[in-house]
């Protein structure tokens, strides 16, 4: 039995190949963009620790308090790595 390979109608284009046809590119974060992702997840963290602080589960609490200075951490040296940001408009 003879099978033949076909190609696909839509091939996708760009740096992502497992992209679905029509979704938009995956794009670079600027570093500013990536210093207020890390801000906004240590922000987060402290947020998770309350709560688990206030439903007593003090173990989690700990976690998630001792994980938020490391986003901080990450988000300061990102900045001195960049040498700073351009101001904003």
């Amino acid at each position: 039995m003879f099978i033949s390979v076909v190609r696909p109608a839509v091939e996708p284009k760009g740096p992502d190949a497992v992209a679905v046809p029509g979704s938009p590119a995956i794009t670079e974060a600027t570093p500013r963009a990536l210093h207020a992702r890390l801000l906004e997840n240590a922000a987060l963290r402290r947020l998770r620790g309350l709560e688990r602080k206030r439903a007593h589960r003090n173990e989690d609490a700990g976690y998630w308090f001792s994980a938020a200075p490391m986003a901080v951490r990450k988000a300061s040296e990102l900045r001195l790595c960049t040498g700073g940001f351009a101001s904003l408009p």
